[in-house]
């Protein structure tokens, strides 16, 4: 059997999100929920138009909605007979449920699976009045919001689930839709919101004990952990105040009552009036944070009242970040405290559940990660940080150690041997981590080898014959460091005769963009000279990858902006996340690209127009492009924007990359050649339309003084500036051109600021 054909009951929030990601793989889904009065479809209406938000779009273009079909449970239930499987995301109550199982099973064709998105109400109770047959075709699958870019899946069977349709399930849910499948056991909470649930509301009780404003806990409870930077607060208004107050009792209500959380599940008073005032988190306008009329706030939670919410200095969290969570339980302040207690019991909560969750730690790690975005999961945090000294610092302070945590002093939980990265069982045996096949994690993978180079930024590796470059500073900003080793590794496969360059990491994003401050470093020393080698160092390094005679593939995954993109647009082919977001944002500090971007920019518009002999139409794109630093949110946008080109492709599932990197390195056919022949240039009546075009958007109110300025030197380099019509340049002539007016700008005392702000306040200033 196949799954060509979906429906999903229930458009909301999860509902309309699991429709979309269906509709994203390619694949018919219909989308149903209750009828209305005065429009019938009006709440699937709703779920589609919830897919559209341009702040977390659900599809990765308009084009996946000719894939979804709407409708209600009334007047389209028939359509369910045409189904392969039909997921339920309905309210969590356990009547709705059984009510719809039953009509359901009246209707759906011999064969077709049905599943529930749950993640309160036991398997056995779902299905316990259902006749066998349902049984055996059903499943939970638990998804996690928001569904297109959380990746993790919680593949539940139960007693009598067919293992046909969980591995069917599985193959359809990882390869088509791009998830992250962890097989749960039909325990409490599963996986994810057991441990997620748990390691939040540790950090919030302790703040509060602990008498830790919103802005210190989220700044420690955040990246210093590995973890989102929303911290505790910040997610707490995210999702809601007041809906996750729901999930925590939800989880109070099934776990047992010797079950650790209970002590952290507590009511606060100041949440309660919080919720009853309707200060419920973003969706209500004010939660911990609010925007006020002079910017950002925070509530005082002594008080009740908001304050501005100045960014806070703390060297102890920037080292953290940097080094480690284990240089927060150095500190012997409030700080380190507040650390250790919630992670003392994180982590032992997240020991103790093996063995009833599942006999090795793999599965949580991968929850935590895939689903909560934590850079390490509990165990590797352990081991990160020493389970020697863990365990003895939970004695010293008379705290009971888990028997899993015991078992694993003096060898951890993963170890590499024999190239294979493996995990300790709850037995005390050695087993190696086992991924569907085409699926490589580089961070498993790299725990195996040894790098053939390495700094602070950037390593790189030898994969058999290839060079994997990996880029790993924070946020992997690039510096003159990257690119160095970059060009190390284009050296070796170049001298060496190996297959080719692969360019990849397995962090959250590729690469954010040249590092800020060592430009400010530069401007700071007044060393113009020293940052114009750092540029055109960068575009010599990058113009290697793109005439290199040997296959260069760049396989990004999250964000690829700025000088990140620029590596990206020098790849011969690029195979990239379909969730990737790609474009070059450096208008919005003050800069132009200045590592061949708005070179590259033009030469695609130029592809994808056809206009070679009158480039003054692409011309007017790339201006367009560069200058609103407009960026894609899917690689289809990023397509028609071209910044990808016709032999650069997509996968749905990010664990997949690395394995299809290796088998272009190996497919000539992929590998497109760049020709950059000599163009002939609009020149000056353009470049003077262009910029009287940027005047009087600014007499309108649409741009601010600096953002002219910007626009200007866009437009001289994509024009030719004060040339005549009819000149001609050579693409080494725009990457001068780019270095010029990258160093006129930052000469600028308006560029500088945005710079300062940016790096200073976290947002550059108008100006």
């Amino acid at each position: 059997m196949k799954i060509e054909k979906v429906a999903v009951i229930g458009a909301g929030t999860m509902g309309s999100g699991i429709a979309g990601q269906v509709a994203n793989a390619g694949v018919e889904v219909w989308l149903l929920d209750l009828p209305q009065d005065d429009n019938p479809n009006a709440l699937a209406e709703r779920g589609l138009e919830r897919l559209r938000d341009p702040n977390a779009p659900g599809l990765l273009s308009k084009a996946q909605e000719a894939n979804i079909h709407l409708g209600n449970t009334r007047d389209d239930f028939d359509r369910l007979a045409e189904c392969d499987w039909i997921a339920e995301a309905v309210v969590e109550r356990l009547d709705i449920k059984k009510d719809l199982y039953r009509r359901l099973d009246a209707v759906i064709k011999p064969g077709a699976i049905v599943t529930s998105n749950t993640s309160t109400i036991p398997i056995r109770l779902l299905v316990e009045d259902m006749p066998q047959d349902f049984r055996q075709r059903f499943a939970i699958t638990h998804f996690f919001n928001p569904v297109r870019f959380m990746r993790l899946l919680e593949l539940v069977r139960g007693e009598d689930t067919d293992p046909a349709v969980i591995d069917l399930l599985a193959d359809f849910c990882e390869q088509q839709l791009g998830k992250g499948v962890v097989p749960c056991l039909d325990t409490p909470g599963f996986l994810g919101n057991r441990v997620g649930v748990f390691a939040i509301q540790c950090a919030l009780h302790a703040a509060f004990d602990l008498g830790l404003t919103p802005l210190e806990a989220d700044a420690i409870f955040g990246r210093p952990m590995g973890i989102p930077k929303t911290g505790v607060f910040g997610l707490y208004d995210l999702i809601g105040i007041d809906l996750m107050s729901d999930v925590v009792q939800s989880l109070v209500d099934i776990l047992p009552e010797s079950d650790p959380f209970h002590a952290e599940a507590a009511r606060i008073p100041l949440m309660t009036e919080m919720i009853a005032n309707g200060q419920t988190g973003n969706k209500g306008g004010r939660g911990f944070y609010r925007d006020g009329d002079n910017g950002r706030e925070v509530l005082n939670l002594a008080s009740g009242e908001y304050e501005p919410a100045s960014r806070l200095n703390l060297p102890l969290a920037e080292r953290a970040e940097r080094d480690g969570a284990g240089v927060l339980l150095e500190d012997d302040g409030r700080y380190g405290e507040f650390a250790w207690r919630v992670l003392s019991r994180t982590l032992s909560y997240a020991a103790s559940l093996i063995p009833e969750v599942g006999d090795d730690p793999v599965g949580i790690d991968d929850a935590m990660k895939l689903g909560y975005n934590w850079i390490q999961g509990p165990f590797e945090m352990l081991d990160a940080i020493g389970v020697d000294s863990f365990v003895a610092r939970l004695e010293r302070d008379g705290m009971s150690v888990p028997a899993y945590l015991a078992q694993a002093a003096g060898a951890g939980f993963y170890r590499a041997e024999a190239g294979r990265l493996e995990s300790r069982q709850a037995g005390g045996q050695w087993q190696p981590i086992q991924r569907p096949p085409g699926v490589t994690r580089f961070s498993e993978l790299r725990q195996t080898l040894a790098p053939q180079n390495s700094c602070a930024v950037a390593s790189w590796f030898d994969l058999d014959g290839i060079a994997l470059v990996e880029f790993h500073s924070k946020a992997n900003a690039l510096d003159a460091d990257s690119m160095a080793m970059l060009a190390d590794a284009l050296d070796r496969v170049e001298n060496d005769g190996m297959r080719g360059l692969i360019v990849h990491n397995d962090a959250q994003h590729f690469s954010c963009g040249v590092n800020l401050q060592c430009v400010r470093d530069f401007f700071r020393r007044e060393d113009m000279d020293g940052l114009d080698r750092f540029l055109a160092d960068f575009q010599q390094t990058v113009h290697r990858m793109q005439t290199a005679d040997f296959p260069v593939v760049a396989a990004p995954v999250g964000m690829s902006i700025g000088g990140g993109f620029e590596v990206v647009l020098h790849a011969k082919q690029v195979i990239c996340h379909a969730n990737s977001v790609t474009g070059l944002v450096e208008s919005l500090v003050g800069v132009v690209p200045g590592g061949g971007g708005c070179k590259e920019t033009l030469y695609r518009w130029i592809e994808l127009l056809g206009c070679s002999d009158d480039i003054s139409e692409a011309c007017w794109k790339a201006f367009m492009n560069l200058g609103y630093g407009k960026t894609a949110t899917s690689p289809l946008i990023a397509r028609r924007q071209a910044m990808l080109r016709p032999n650069d492709r997509y996968l749905i599932n990010r664990d997949r990359l690395l394995d299809e990197a290796i088998a272009a390195i190996d497919d000539p056919s992929g590998q497109a050649p760049f020709l950059r022949p000599e163009l002939s240039l609009p020149g000056r009546p353009l470049f003077e339309e262009m910029v009287q075009w940027l005047e009087q958007s600014r007499d309108k109110g649409m741009f601010m003084p600096h953002d002219v300025n910007v626009g200007s030197e866009m437009a001289r380099i994509v024009t030719g500036g004060d040339v005549d019509p009819g000149t001609t340049w050579s693409e080494q002539d725009f990457y001068d051109a780019e270095r010029r007016s990258f160093l006129a700008l930052v000469a600028t005392e308006q560029t500088r600021t945005r710079i300062n702000t940016m790096l200073d306040e976290g947002s550059p200033v108008r100006n």
